[in-house]
């Protein structure tokens, strides 16, 4: 078997790499060659991911023993004075002497040193290289023609598989140029082959950056395909992308690859607005999937259903550790006792509590699931919202997804309006209560409007009031001023993304805030308003 694998590797590594066999495929015996590293490589994906398949049905069938295994993995690896729990114990002990900390405390120690949360760098753990494995698995099962030789092109720099493996990653005939970092060359890459079945982005708001960005430079990319820049020059081509950019936004994906299937891309906090824009106009008619859902950089949910649409993700029982902290009714203060996954039960929502080996930190990271089923004795959940995305300018705790569910409803008055992208924040953050009430700046990204009358800024803060009592008692008594709304140009969002993506400490993906703590952040939108 070992002999097998070496043979197997050595065919991966063969000198000639599939792009380069592909422009030579005037050749029989070099286009023999590609097809068969490509069948190598794929078979060999097709091992690995039976046997995390294997080792998945095997946890999950027996999860107090995975969580046990973790936790063991999580004392081995914690050091120094850090480590309050010495050698193995058991999950009662371990839950009763470390206490519960939010992700916002375990950034700081008592000597000053800054830690990121728990998951931050787990991206290239074994959590995240099975989900890639049985992420692939399983879309190549719903849709067998994505990976077919040039089925697929990546169009930003970051992937949205937690850990492509290395070695038979290129033979899988990606459209994408390896290596290739910026934007610009991917799209157009993607854009001179009309034969694709599937689109890859890190995330949901990054493409939404790439599609709106196409619009603004569809002819300078048409002239540099027609002219050869790169490649040999395809006036046709060019002329298809000018005619489908003459038609609007809506389809435009399926006009520009009539075989395009599905669009994959990585889900973490603050993704749902940007999916909602892309599959109601660019990417109308195809179908998403992501393979993981990542939290702090870290995997802590696989999807193994791309048939299913809004996202259902298995939490797995391996390192690093979740637990899951009750959220009591009414949003009120959660419950102090959190319970393991198979204690988890159907229809209630729960904050995830994940501890790993470089703190032995149970940290609260403020992400909230609900329960809508299981696999095995694992859970399987859908993400609400995140609790440190919550509006509070007296006490009131307007929730992420009831602000987002308020601003659709407020959007969808807007005559012609399509809301892509929201932030709100605090007006103490921009000093700009100017003696007034405290209130909510809200910055917005629309299609189809260019101007926000006053009667479209006040039907948000009537929403508002409607869906909240607290906020509209708060409004009666003058506590609160009205919701202020913003239009910004466009490009204000990718600007805003690329400065949260250069922070040091920025995880990948970045999730989106739909909250902004930071003075910096909300004036970079400031100075982009246009009405």
């Amino acid at each position: 078997m070992l002999l097998l694998l070496v043979l197997l590797f050595l065919l991966l590594l063969l000198p000639l790499p599939l792009a380069r066999l592909q422009q030579q495929s005037q050749l029989p015996r070099l286009s023999w060659l590609a097809s068969l590293q490509h069948r190598v490589a794929w078979g060999s994906l097709c091992w690995a991911a039976a046997w995390q398949q294997w080792r998945l049905e095997q946890n999950t069938l027996h999860v107090a023993q995975s969580q046990q295994r973790a936790l063991r993995w999580c004392l081995k690896g914690a050091q120094g004075s850090r480590c309050p729990l010495r050698g193995s114990t058991d999950m009662s002990t371990f839950r009763n002497h470390l206490p519960l900390t939010k992700a916002s405390q375990a950034q700081e120690e008592e000597s000053g040193e800054q830690l990121l949360p728990p998951t931050s760098k787990q991206h290239h753990g074994e959590a995240s290289l099975q989900a890639t494995l049985l992420g692939l698995a399983a879309l190549n099962k719903v849709y067998p023609e994505v990976l077919a030789p040039g089925g697929t092109a990546r169009l930003t720099p970051t992937s949205p598989w937690p850990r492509p493996v290395p070695w038979p990653w290129h033979a899988l005939s990606k459209v994408s140029p390896p290596g290739a970092k910026d934007p610009g060359t991917l799209l157009l890459e993607a854009l001179r082959s009309p034969g694709l079945r599937a689109l890859e982005a890190g995330t949901a708001a990054e493409l939404l950056d790439i599609f709106s960005g196409l619009e603004v430079k569809g002819k300078e990319l048409a002239e540099a395909i027609a002219a050869g820049n790169p490649g040999a020059p395809l006036p046709r081509r060019a002329a298809e992308l000018r005619e489908a950019l003459e038609q609007g936004p809506r389809g435009l994906a399926l006009r520009l690859w009539p075989k395009l299937q599905v669009v994959v891309t990585l889900d973490a906090g603050g993704q749902a607005e940007a999916l909602a824009a892309l599959e109601a106009l660019w990417c109308q008619g195809l179908a998403f999937f992501s393979p993981a859902y990542v939290a702090s950089g870290g995997v802590v949910g696989l999807n193994l259903w791309p048939e299913q649409p809004g996202g259902l993700y298995l939490l797995p029982p391996g390192a690093p550790l979740i637990e899951l902290l009750p959220v009591k009714e009414g949003g009120q203060e959660e419950a102090a006792t959190t319970v393991l996954l198979a204690e988890a039960q159907k229809d209630k929502e729960y904050e995830l509590v994940l501890t790993d080996h470089t703190s032995l930190t149970r940290c609260r990271l403020g992400d909230v699931v609900r329960v809508v089923g299981a696999y095995n004795q694992c859970p399987v959940v859908r993400f609400i919202c995140r609790l440190s995305q919550t509006l509070s300018v007296r006490g009131e705790d307007i929730g992420e997804d009831m602000f987002s569910e308020v601003l659709g409803q407020a959007v969808e008055q807007w005559p012609g309006a399509k809301l892509l992208d929201h932030v709100c924040v605090e007006s103490s953050i921009l000093d700009s209560s100017g003696g007034s009430a405290p209130h909510y700046e809200v910055f917005v990204a629309l299609r189809g409007l260019r101007n926000l009358s006053e009667e479209n800024r006040d039907k948000l803060d009537h929403c508002l009031q409607v869906a909240a009592p607290c906020y509209k008692s708060l409004r009666f008594r003058g506590s609160v001023g009205p919701a202020r709304v913003h239009l910004v140009g466009t490009g204000a969002f990718g600007a805003l993304r690329e400065a949260l993506a250069a922070s040091p400490s920025s995880p990948f993906p970045p999730e989106m805030p739909r909250v902004l703590r930071h003075r910096h952040l909300a004036q970079l939108l400031q100075r982009r308003v246009v009405s």
